[in-house]
């Protein structure tokens, strides 16, 4: 007997919100299976509003009531059963966040839950991370968002540490990550890191997502950390405007990009990483894992 049901996970992060509805297929016997039916994302950039006044524009809240009354018409149209929406730090931290969380439940029904750091590392910490990593190794995922980067070592398939950093693109980009930031981060992972003789990093997040697609490398193959610095280098030798026009980037992902690339580099750096694997997974994904296993609480539509 088949069964295939439609869930739904909606992120609402600092650079961008996006919904994802995925296949759940269970038959009888055999494993159940995940897959990806239909991904929408929309640019709106809460981090730039709430990072440097502390409150969502009113422009910004209108698009998101907006963009949240589509989702709930999308899902309606998949026939989406059960769904989640999670708002990371820049809901969090917006003096206004509680109060666009209740208009957007009265004004579209989605029902959306502000969470903290440490919940979102464990809800990504729910995806298929075990396909891509090798049992026998020892990793350091690095999720880079727009307000924050969740680190999380996994050692023989066992997550032996986690934590999340207020450093995100949007931020860099406003300049408003100090040093002692990076000097806290960069402790961190070196004594989360040094006891073991090697370690490659799992980057996840947009922007690692695009480097690997311009790479053209296969899935599962890593980016070295020699190409991820020439890439680095080359991107800083463009405009913005030159990022959009020549490279074919987005306009919301031309300037995050490079400080995306930092937060990369300095991870592996400072865990002596020379190989990042990229397996394409995020909050999104773990927000499905979570629903159909009941380990996070969901909305039926």
């Amino acid at each position: 007997m088949l069964s295939i049901k439609k869930y739904a996970a909606i992120d609402i992060g600092s650079n961008a919100v996006r919904l994802l509805i995925s296949n759940i297929i269970e038959e009888k016997g055999k494993p159940v299976q995940f897959k990806k039916n239909s991904l929408v994302r929309v640019p709106i950039r809460l981090g730039a509003d709430v990072f440097l006044k502390n409150k969502i524009s009113k422009e910004n809240t209108q698009r998101i009531l907006d963009t949240m009354l589509a989702f709930r018409l999308l899902m309606k149209s998949h026939k989406v059963v059960k769904y989640k929406a999670c708002a990371t730090s820049a809901m969090r931290e917006s003096e206004n966040g509680k109060k666009l969380v209740e208009r957007v439940l009265n004004e579209s029904g989605i029902s959306i839950d502000i969470i903290g750091g440490e919940e979102e590392a464990a809800i990504i910490a729910a995806t298929d991370l075990n396909k891509f990593i090798d049992p026998n190794k020892t990793y350091l995922y690095v999720d880079v968002g727009g307000g924050s980067t969740e680190f999380t070592v996994i050692d023989k398939g066992i997550q032996v540490a986690s934590k999340s950093f207020k450093i995100g693109t949007v931020r860099l980009l406003n300049d408003m990550v100090k040093q002692e930031y990076w000097k806290e981060l960069e402790q961190w992972i070196k004594e989360k890191t040094n006891q073991y003789d090697k370690i490659s990093v799992l980057g996840s997040g947009g922007n690692i997502n695009k480097i690997f697609k311009l790479s053209g490398k296969s899935m599962g193959k890593p980016l070295t950390f020699f190409y991820l610095t020439s890439y680095y280098n080359m991107l800083q030798t463009y405009s913005y405007e030159e990022r959009i026009t020549e490279l074919g980037l987005n306009q919301d992902r031309a300037d995050v990009i490079i400080p995306a690339m930092r937060i990369y580099l300095s991870a592996m750096k400072w865990s002596s990483s020379k190989h990042i694997y990229v397996p394409k997974i995020g909050l999104a994904d773990g927000i499905i894992k979570s629903i159909f296993y009941d380990t996070v609480s969901s909305n039926t539509q």
